[in-house]
């Protein structure tokens, strides 16, 4: 769980969000995703190390650069926490709804 909570707080901060976003549409190398967000290509390396701390992405050397893709593995475990988390709310939904249900 500690590896899903870090990756929710990595997603959480709107600039690497944006940063995520653009790689997850393709993989890009750092030049890429700064030309298309208003911050430094300094900033954008900071992002992109939070996001391969979090597993949410990786990078594979290409010549002088990096390229970086989405962590699929990383995401597959965000899911399956999500997934676990969702699952629950919903039986509870469900439970409630049908206590009301009986309760009228």
């Amino acid at each position: 769980m500690a590896n899903e909570m870090s990756q929710i707080a990595a997603l959480a901060d709107p600039t690497r969000l944006a940063v995520f976003e653009l790689v997850a549409e393709q993989p890009r190398s750092v030049a890429e995703i700064t030309r298309s967000l208003p911050v430094t290509q300094s900033a954008v390396s900071q992002h992109l190390k939070v996001l391969r701390e979090a597993q949410l992405v990786r990078s594979e050397p290409r010549g002088a650069s990096n390229i970086y893709h989405v962590d699929p593995a990383g995401l597959v475990r965000m899911r399956a926490w999500l997934d676990r988390f969702w699952g629950s709310a919903l039986q509870d939904f469900q439970k409630q709804v049908e206590q009301e249900w009986r309760d009228k």
